[in-house]
């Protein structure tokens, strides 16, 4: 199975919230999953200041490191005026020795982000590109073609884009995902484990259930029983095609065909 890694750098947790729906995707196509965050750059008197909740416990800090084991990446983003905040661009800076080794050169990547107003969704993503493509990576946007009734909804305001999930918070972070904006990203983490499955070359483990050995006799037996039914039924088909078989109509010849022209009135 292909082991993808969704990082993240959530304030509010907007970010782990859609990180938390792609990550349902990506599990329902058989193949493995783990989020993380990257590091705090802000002192704890700065979040206390903007009432910033503790991070969740579930999701470790993530190292340059760790990128190794891992076949492909999705990073949810949030925007900083347009632009990516200077704690996913801390970690970016960290990875300098993946460029030099090539660690990470052909690993498929997505992006997805959060906003406070709707300004700066797409900058924000483009502007990780320059890290994606001097890592050598292959960028996997979510396009139009899953999800083109859910990006065309203007019903409500729209969080996502063409280039990949996304939520509007609010000015005041106050605003959830909506059900549109879960399933957008759902999809884009189902669609993303399928194309990196593709591109990797690893496919998906989606074992049967083990049967048991009863189990197992029960199904040879049946699977006996019904061959012979239906061989019988094969039997009758044909006879009972035999009987009600059309006769084959000879084809005329050219020079038939010709003799009967010669007969019709024009």
């Amino acid at each position: 199975m292909v082991k993808i890694a969704i990082i993240t750098y959530s304030v509010y947790g907007h970010i782990t919230l859609l990180a938390r729906e792609i990550a349902k995707g990506i599990e329902s196509t058989g193949n493995e999953v783990s989020i993380f965050r990257v590091a705090e750059t802000l002192s704890q008197e700065v979040l206390d200041q903007i009432h910033a909740p503790p991070p969740p416990k579930d999701i470790p800090v993530i190292s340059a490191d760790d990128l190794k084991n891992y076949d492909a990446f999705i990073i949810g983003i949030p925007t900083r005026f347009g632009n990516a905040p200077a704690q996913i661009t801390n970690f970016f800076d960290s990875t300098g020795g993946l460029w030099a080794s090539g660690a990470l050169y052909h690993k498929p990547v997505g992006l997805f982000t959060s906003t406070s107003s709707g300004g700066g969704k797409e900058t924000t993503l483009r502007s990780a590109l320059s890290w994606v493509t001097h890592q050598g990576m292959l960028y996997v946007p979510l396009g139009y073609a899953k999800v083109f009734g859910e990006l065309a909804d203007i019903s409500a305001n729209q969080g996502a884009t063409p280039w990949g999930a996304g939520t509007i918070a609010g000015p005041d972070g106050s605003r959830l995902p909506t059900k549109n904006d879960l399933k957008i990203a759902y999809t884009q983490g189902e669609e993303f484990a399928n194309v990196s499955a593709k591109l990797t070359g690893v496919p998906a483990t989606k074992a049967p259930a083990k049967k048991s050995a009863a189990e197992s006799t029960t199904e040879a037996a049946a699977g006996t029983t019904t061959g012979a039914a239906a061989a019988a039924a094969t039997t009758e088909v044909k006879k009972a095609d035999a009987a009600t078989a059309k006769p084959v109509e000879k084809k005329a010849t050219p020079e038939e065909k010709s003799a009967a022209k010669c007969c019709v009135i024009m």
